[in-house]
C-alpha cells in the first residue's frame, strides 16, 4: 500500500463535522479495514496560526492550551473511514 503522490491535503476548521479525503492510497491487492491515527500529526490554530507538532490522536480527543490566545484548543471526536475511489 502506497500513498499516491500529491494527494495529502489539510483538514481545516471549515471541514469540521464532515468527512473529507485527506490522502489517497494505492492499495493493489490489499484492502485497508482500520485506521489508527497515533502520533505525528500537526495542528494549527485557525485564529492565530499557532502550531502544535507531533500531536497524538490515538485517543478520540486531543486538547492543548493556546498561549497566544489564552484559550484551549482541541481535536474532538476524531473519526475516519476508507472509501474506494473510482479510477
Amino acid at each position: 500500500m502506497d500513498v499516491v503522490e500529491k494527494t495529502n491535503v489539510p483538514y481545516t476548521a471549515d471541514d469540521s463535522g464532515k468527512y473529507k479525503t485527506i490522502v489517497v492510497f494505492d492499495c493493489r491487492g490489499v484492502e485497508p479495514v482500520e485506521f489508527s491515527p497515533r502520533s505525528g500529526w500537526k495542528v494549527e490554530c485557525a485564529e492565530n496560526g499557532q502550531k502544535f507538532e507531533d500531536v497524538d490522536l490515538s485517543e478520540d480527543d486531543w486538547v492543548e492550551y493556546d498561549q497566544k490566545n489564552k484559550n484551549s484548543v482541541g481535536v474532538y471526536e476524531f473519526a475516519s473511514k476508507f472509501i474506494k475511489l473510482k479510477k
